[in-house]
């Protein structure tokens, strides 16, 4: 009863059934909202500190938790925490749990968490991968086991075929595992398939870009026609990583990086040509294109146009490959030791196939060029990105 009257109350309803109800408790109306406020209070108080103190949240992120939890006393979100911890969930994860959804702690842990975290252990899945899936996900612990995940994990057999395929995938993006496989999955690879889309290049790219199917069918149409458009051909396997990369961005974001290409001198066709050449290309941030092409054209003196023909160039590591060879390959050139710098030898060869093009076929200096390539190695470490440029310290 005194639940009932402290929430019309709070609410702002059934004040005079509140006003009434004081004959029957024998206390006066002020008494009773009183009351009522001080215990609202007192839980909520209670809350925040519980949310502090045993999950490690800030203030901030506490007060703004309570918000949605409330209890009164610890043994319920206790319980909840052990038995995540005894499941191999590690304090950083569980305070990500709780923040992200810290209704769970009010949850009965044999019913909501523990079927969810043995049911990806019967399918192989290792421990540090359960709370690695689950923590980075926590809306799965609110979804059905038999109505939401179990057909969401049976479809995804039918196209990746093992289970360590199927939870490689749902690592590399965990909420995979909770669509609905039959409103968007099924009808998405449907798609892909009346577009000419083999089934052993949709599988390759579910199991290694497995956020690309998530769209809805709608727009996921939508992306494969300008896909198509872009000169894409579906039959092959580069297909998909171009839709991966439409996927990934807005349309104003798309707009502004071709803006930025431009501005670095690519005519809209040569960065069409880049982009059915090397698709992942197009999702590098405008400052790390900006940087890298800097290099490579102020510094190198490749023409900006000759880079478009490479575009995956512009994804490697600027400190481990792009400026350590770079400023060796110039060092040879001065020295006479090359004649000229081959922007596909100097960048996209292996490790092993550079050190012999460059240092070890020139027999009687290979031991001094080693020496300069690590010192082009260390020096690398010492540059840093100003604006949109490298400087070196």
């Amino acid at each position: 009863m005194f639940y009932f009257l402290c929430k019309s109350i709070l609410h702002g309803r059934n004040l005079v059934t509140a006003t009434q109800s004081h004959k029957l408790l024998g206390l006066s109306p002020s008494l009773i909202i009183l009351r009522c406020f001080s215990s609202s209070s007192n839980q909520h108080s209670f809350t925040v500190s519980y949310l502090k103190n045993n999950c490690g949240l800030p203030s901030e992120s506490a007060f703004r938790a309570s918000k949605y939890v409330n209890f009164e006393t610890p043994e319920n979100p206790d319980s909840v925490i052990a038995v995540l911890k005894n499941h191999g969930f590690s304090e950083t994860q569980i305070i990500r749990l709780i923040k992200r959804r810290p209704r769970l702690l009010i949850s009965d842990a044999k019913r909501t968490i523990l079927p969810k975290i043995e049911f990806f252990a019967s399918k192989g899945v290792s421990v540090p991968d359960i709370a690695h899936i689950l923590s980075s996900n926590p809306a799965l612990f609110a979804l059905s086991l038999e109505k939401k995940i179990i057909p969401c994990y049976d479809f995804l057999s039918t196209v990746l075929k093992s289970d360590e395929r199927i939870f490689r995938a749902v690592k590399r993006y965990p909420r995979l595992i909770g669509y609905n496989p039959y409103d968007i999955l099924s009808s998405n690879i449907d798609t892909l398939l009346d577009n000419g889309v083999a089934e052993c290049n949709i599988a390759s790219a579910l199991f290694s870009l497995p956020s690309t199917f998530v769209s809805s069918p709608d727009k996921f149409k939508f992306m494969v026609e300008e896909a198509k458009e872009l000169g894409l051909n579906p039959s092959k396997p580069v297909f998909m990583v171009a839709l991966f990369a439409i996927s990934s961005m807005s349309k104003e974001t798309w707009k502004r990086k071709i803006e930025v290409f431009k501005k670095l001198g690519w005519s809209e066709e040569e960065i069409f040509e880049a982009f059915q050449r090397y698709p992942s290309f197009i999702r590098l941030s405008e400052d790390k294109f900006m940087v890298t092409m800097d290099f490579l054209v102020n510094k190198m003196g490749f023409p900006s146009n000759l880079i478009a023909k490479r575009p995956r160039i512009l994804l490697m590591s600027i400190e481990k490959k792009i400026v350590p060879r770079g400023l060796f390959a110039l060092d040879l050139l001065s020295k006479g030791v090359i004649k000229r710098i081959n922007l596909h030898a100097l960048f996209e060869t292996s490790d092993h196939a550079f050190i012999e093009k460059f240092i070890n076929r020139h027999k009687e200096e290979a031991s001094q060029l080693l020496k300069l390539f690590h010192e082009k190695l260390d020096l690398s470490k010492n540059w840093r990105v100003d604006g949109c440029k490298l400087q070196h310290l």
